[in-house]
């Protein structure tokens, strides 16, 4: 499976990244490496719990229908809730506004051993603020490094940090949102606004290729996802998410093992003391 990992400095071209999956792969293939995958990660999950070393915050991003709520209810379900925080982003409100721009995002920054889930971030500052003349060049672009830090403010101490950018083609939004039309399920999501944003489809571009360029670190890499395939999708953050956790593995065991001991040996001199 191949997925593209941006690294800072490296002009993104969207237009050059697939938006479907690679001949090959199937939706019966992607299901039963899922479903592995969504076992690992809950085994990893659990290491991390009790290491209390590291932390992970998953930025999702992507143009209106390019599936986060759909990312977030497959893969984040294979994680144990107890230590999960999902946190959606939409306009600023009146406090919010009073403040710098990351103070309503740094609140929600995951604790040790816990997840943090963005639905939108920190990035909407340097996409729909820029794209629609919500603030001035000069500040907007100022951005990009305050946000560069933060991430590696969080890096740091403790928080592994992956982005994604959930690629959709133009015709592929296009039958979501009039899927949405059709559908009662869904048919709560509508929202004129999401047809006048696809006149900015150009714009909106440039602002993402920018924003990955400007801010993919190797502690804060960005993740471009081909997302017309929703199954697809769901594969390739999984993995990634798997991937970054594995690293860690040894260090939690190392942890957890002394943490071990130690409580044996608590336990002993407890029973001993009453014996």
């Amino acid at each position: 499976m191949k997925t593209v990992f941006a690294e800072r400095g490296e002009k993104v071209r969207l237009g050059d990244i697939p938006c479907e999956p690679p001949k090959g792969m199937t939706k019966e293939k992607a299901a039963e490496r899922l479903a592995a995958l969504g076992k690992e990660m809950f085994e990893l999950q659990d290491a991390m719990w009790g290491a209390k070393g590291n932390s992970v915050l998953v930025v999702l991003q992507g143009r209106d229908s390019a599936g986060k709520d759909g990312a977030i209810k497959h893969v984040a379900g294979f994680l144990n809730p107890r230590g999960v925080h999902v946190v959606s982003f939409a306009a600023p409100t009146t406090e919010e506004r009073e403040h710098d721009f990351l103070w309503r995002v740094h609140r929600h920054a995951p604790r040790l051993g816990e997840f943090a889930i963005f639905n939108r971030s920190h990035y909407e500052d340097v996409l729909v603020v820029r794209v629609r003349g919500l603030a001035t060049k000069s500040m907007w672009k100022e951005r990009y490094g305050h946000i560069a830090d933060f991430e590696e403010l969080l890096a740091e101490h403790g928080t592994i940090v992956l982005k994604y950018f959930l690629h959709i083609s133009k015709k592929e939004q296009k039958e979501r949102l009039l899927e949405r039309e059709k559908t009662p399920e869904t048919a709560w999501k509508l929202n004129p606004n999401d047809w006048v944003e696809r006149d900015y489809w150009d714009d909106y571009t440039e602002a993402y290729e920018d924003a990955i360029s400007k801010t993919a670190a190797p502690h804060a890499p960005w993740i471009v996802v081909p997302a017309n395939a929703k199954w697809y999708r769901n594969l390739v953050v999984a993995q990634s998410v798997v991937e970054a956790l594995r690293q860690r593995r040894k260090s939690w065991k190392k942890k957890l093992d002394k943490m071990g001991r130690e409580r044996r040996a608590e336990l002993a001199a407890y029973r001993a003391k009453t014996s």
